[in-house]
């Protein structure tokens, strides 16, 4: 049964190799190269979400031949601004470790 309380977030979301059409759902500026699950769990965590489900074994449906994985978070607003927060804190995350 769907739950309806909840956003599942993939990790093909943020992933800045993949085409909209393969599963990005943000725009490139907004997005890193091949992000782990562990900067995912980091990031949801940091925007100030609970992490209730997070799983690395699972293949996203638009690329079933490449492991992925994804995370749990309660539905606190609409799905698109759960991603944004998200996608801000992988950035800042992914750009202060670089340098």
């Amino acid at each position: 049964m769907k739950d309806y309380e909840h956003v599942v977030v993939w990790l093909d979301y943020f992933n800045k190799n993949l085409k909209k059409s393969k599963g990005r759902k943000i725009g490139l500026d907004k997005c890193i190269f091949d992000p782990s699950l562990k900067e995912l769990v980091d990031a949801t965590k940091a925007g100030g979400l609970e992490v209730t489900e997070s799983n690395d074994k699972v293949r996203y449906p638009k690329r079933p031949f490449v492991r992925s994985g994804y995370v749990v978070v309660p539905k606190g607003s609409c799905k698109t601004k759960i991603l944004y927060q998200i996608s801000e804190k992988l950035v800042a995350k992914r750009s202060k470790h670089t340098k």
